[in-house]
C-alpha cells in the first residue's frame, strides 16, 4: 500500500493526464498501425503463399478486418472493469494485452515453417490485439475528459486523438527506414519483424506512466452499477448507435487512405514501398495539424456543427480519390492523401469530448469504448477488403463512393444528437 501511494499522486497536473492519455493511444495505435501496413506489403506473401496477388491481398485484408470484430468485444470486457474497478487499472491491462499480442506476432513463424498453423496463430494475435485496443481508447478519452477543467474539455479530450496520428508516424517511419536499408527479399524474411518487436520498449514506457496515476475524481465518487453493460443496452442504446455512426467517417477516411492506398499504389500505380510511405509520412502531419484546430473549435463552437462541417467535406473528398489517385503525379497523389488525413483529423478530434459526453459516469467507459469500437466494424473493418472488391468491380470511382457513403451516414448522425459542449460529467 505505502508503495502504491509513492507511485501515485491523488491530484496529478493535467499535463501529465493529457500526457498520459496521449501515450498509451500512440503506442498502442502503432501497434495496430504495423499491423496494417504489414498487411499491404508483406502479410500475404508470407502467411498466404500459393496464391495469385490480388488473393493474398484479400485474405491479408480479412485477417486485418478480425481485429475490428474484436475491438466492440474488448470495449465491452474492459469496460465492465473500468466502470467498475476504475480507469487506472484497465489501462494499464489494455496495454498489456496489446503489447503482448504484437510482440508474439514479431516471433510467429511463417507458412513455410508451420503449414496452416501460422495464418490459424495470426488471426488470434490480431483478434487479440483488437481486444487490448477495444479497452485502450475508452479508458484513455475518459481520463483526459474526467480530468480536464471546465470549458476545455474538447482541448483535453484532443489528447487521446493525437495518439494515432503519432502511433501511425511511428509505425511509417519504421517501416520506411527498413525500406531504405533492406532489399526486398531480406525485409520479407525478416526485417518486417522489428517494428512488431521494438514495440516492446514503447509499452513499457507507457506502463511506467500509466501507473502512476491516480483514479479519476467523478469515477471515485459516482455510483457504480452490478453490470455496465446491461445498463448501457437497456438504457443508452440511442447514445451508443449514434456514437458508432458518428465515428464510421472517421475509420472510413482513415483505412482507405492509408492501407488501401498504399498496397494499390504500391501493387498497381508503380509506385515503390519508399515512395508511397514518403507521402503518408507527409500526409498523416496534416492529421495531427487539424487535431487540435478541431478541437478547440468544438470548444468554442461545439461537437455538432465541427462534426457535420468535417463529415460534409468528407462526403465531397470521395469524389475527387479517382482522378486524384490515377493522375501519375506524387503531388497530387501527397495532396489528395493528406485532404482525406486532414479531414479525418478534423472529425476524429471532437469525439475524444463528445463520446464520455454522452454518456453517464456509470456506463461511461463501456459506453464511449463500445460506440467508438462499433464504428470501426461499419467504417474499418471490411474497408480495405471492400476497396479492394470494389476496384476489381467498377474501378476507383467506387471506392471514392465508399468514403462519400460513409461520411453521409455520419454526418446524419451529427444532426441527430444534441449539443454536448458544457455538459456536466459528474
Amino acid at each position: 500500500m505505502i508503495a502504491y501511494t509513492l507511485m501515485t499522486s491523488p491530484n496529478p497536473p493535467v499535463s501529465r493526464i493529457a500526457f498520459a492519455s496521449f501515450i498509451g493511444t500512440a503506442i498502442e495505435y502503432y501497434d495496430f498501425y504495423i499491423y496494417g501496413l504489414a498487411v499491404a506489403m508483406v502479410i500475404g506473401p508470407v502467411f498466404f503463399p500459393g496464391s495469385d496477388p490480388a488473393a493474398q491481398a484479400l485474405n491479408a485484408f480479412l485477417t486485418f478486418g478480425i481485429a475490428f470484430v474484436a475491438r466492440p468485444i474488448g470495449s465491452l470486457l474492459f469496460g465492465h472493469f473500468g466502470d467498475k474497478a476504475g480507469r487506472k487499472t484497465t489501462l494499464v491491462a489494455s496495454l498489456v494485452t496489446m503489447g503482448a499480442a504484437t510482440f508474439v506476432i514479431g516471433l510467429l513463424p511463417g507458412y513455410q515453417q508451420i503449414g496452416w498453423t501460422a495464418p490459424l496463430l495470426l488471426c488470434l494475435l490480431r483478434f487479440a490485439q483488437g481486444i487490448g485496443l477495444g479497452g485502450e481508447w475508452g479508458g484513455a478519452a475518459l481520463l483526459a475528459a474526467e480530468y480536464a477543467p471546465a470549458g476545455r474539455r474538447g482541448w483535453y479530450g484532443m489528447f487521446p486523438q493525437l495518439g494515432p496520428s503519432i502511433g501511425f508516424l511511428l509505425a511509417v517511419g519504421s517501416f520506411l527506414l527498413l525500406t531504405g536499408y533492406l532489399d526486398d527479399a531480406n525485409f520479407r524474411a525478416w526485417g518486417w519483424r522489428i517494428p512488431f518487436l521494438a514495440s516492446s520498449l514503447l509499452v513499457i514506457t507507457g506502463l511506467y506512466v500509466r501507473m502512476r496515476l491516480a483514479e479519476t475524481p467523478v469515477f471515485a465518487r459516482a455510483l457504480h452499477v452490478r453490470l455496465p453493460a446491461f445498463e448501457l443496452l437497456s438504457r443508452h442504446l440511442k447514445p451508443l448507435l449514434q456514437g458508432a455512426l458518428l465515428m464510421v467517417v472517421c475509420y472510413a477516411l482513415f483505412y482507405i487512405t492509408t492501407v488501401f492506398s498504399l498496397s494499390y499504389g504500391t501493387s498497381r500505380l508503380g509506385y515503390t514501398r519508399m515512395q508511397f510511405l514518403s507521402m503518408l509520412c507527409i500526409a498523416v502531419l496534416f492529421m495531427a495539424a487539424a487535431t487540435p484546430l478541431a478541437a478547440m473549435a468544438s470548444d468554442r463552437f461545439g461537437r455538432r456543427p465541427v462534426l457535420i462541417a468535417a463529415g460534409s467535406a468528407a462526403l465531397l473528398s470521395g469524389f475527387l480519390l479517382s482522378p486524384m489517385l490515377k493522375s501519375g503525379s506524387p503531388i497530387l497523389i501527397t495532396l489528395f492523401l493528406s485532404l482525406e488525413l486532414f479531414l479525418m483529423g478534423a472529425s476524429f478530434a471532437p469525439m475524444g469530448a463528445l463520446l464520455p459526453e454522452l454518456f453517464p459516469t456509470s456506463v461511461r467507459y463501456t459506453g464511449a469504448g463500445a460506440a467508438y469500437n462499433l464504428g470501426g466494424i461499419i467504417g474499418a473493418s471490411l474497408a480495405p477488403y471492400l476497396a479492394e472488391q470494389l476496384v476489381q468491380m467498377g474501378g476507383l470511382p467506387w471506392v471514392g463512393g465508399y468514403i462519400s457513403a460513409a461520411a453521409a451516414i455520419s454526418v446524419m448522425a451529427a444532426l441527430s444528437i444534441r449539443e454536448t459542449r458544457g455538459k456536466d460529467l459528474a
